[in-house]
């Protein structure tokens, strides 16, 4: 112990200060503490004082943790499930995902490098970056409507109210350029997304989401799965499209793509 002193008696204030400053703030940390509040009263979905952390890992068995029913409890179409099954037999060979286009939809909540809300109040909107793919972010309108008409875009458009500790987001407007999640479940421009967001405590974030898809599915179906906070951490400076080479990897099943 003398020993470790003596070294730290040699470096500079400078240096020896943001180490104990990490190490004081994990041991401050509380994962079970009460849901974080903004000064408004309702749930903090961000980083507290630190201004640091992010939501990582999902309790669930997919990519970034994400939860989603197997097929057979999912109401496909007919050429839904045919489209699936190919993209199965394929391995997802053609996941736009892989060629950095943004992870649209619930795919944002299923992909690695976290993700970030950002609550403006003053600004009546609620953002969500992205840490991976091309960092890209989306805008929730709070109280708002969704207008006449809107250019279907990988994120469409997204309103949202709060009821209680839960925040609504109903959204419309997407394109057919991403799929819903890793393993190629499809849709159209037809999916009417609603997720319900929830922080019961400091170190879980509670997606739940409803997909509506009559071009793709026969009726409605639902998951949820709970995120979980890393404190203490940023964004990394992450392109995709900085030498992706993940694409040139995406061959399939050999005999299928002939």
């Amino acid at each position: 112990m003398k020993k470790i002193f003596a070294a730290l008696a040699g470096l500079p204030a400078l240096l020896i200060f943001p180490l104990l400053t990490s190490d004081a703030l994990a041991a401050e940390y509380d994962p079970l503490a009460p849901t974080p509040r903004m000064p408004d009263g309702r749930p903090n979905f961000g980083p507290v004082e630190d201004g640091l952390g992010m939501w990582g890992r999902g309790s669930g068995p997919m990519v970034a943790g994400a939860y989603y029913p197997p097929p057979e409890e999912v109401p496909f179409k007919p050429w839904a499930r045919a489209l699936y099954d190919y993209r199965q037999e394929t391995l997802a060979k053609d996941d736009p995902h892989a060629r950095c286009a943004p992870p649209g939809g619930p795919r944002q909540f299923a992909v690695p490098f976290g993700l970030q809300i950002v609550q403006a109040p003053h600004m009546n909107k609620i953002f969500i970056l992205s840490g991976g793919s091309t960092r890209p972010w989306r805008e929730i309108h709070m109280n708002s409507e969704h207008p006449e008409y809107i250019n279907p875009a990988y994120f469409g458009h997204s309103v949202g109210h709060w009821e209680g500790d839960t925040l609504v987001v109903d959204t419309i407007g997407f394109n057919e350029r991403f799929w819903v999640h890793r393993e190629g479940y499809p849709h159209t421009e037809s999916l009417h997304l609603v997720e319900r967001i929830s922080r019961p405590r400091m170190d879980s974030l509670r997606y739940q989401i409803t997909i509506d898809d009559p071009g793709a599915y026969t009726a409605s179906w639902s998951t949820e799965w709970t995120k979980t906070w890393d404190p203490g951490i940023e964004f990394i400076e992450y392109f995709c499209q900085d030498n992706n080479i993940d694409q040139f990897h995406m061959m399939g099943n050999e005999s299928l793509v002939r």
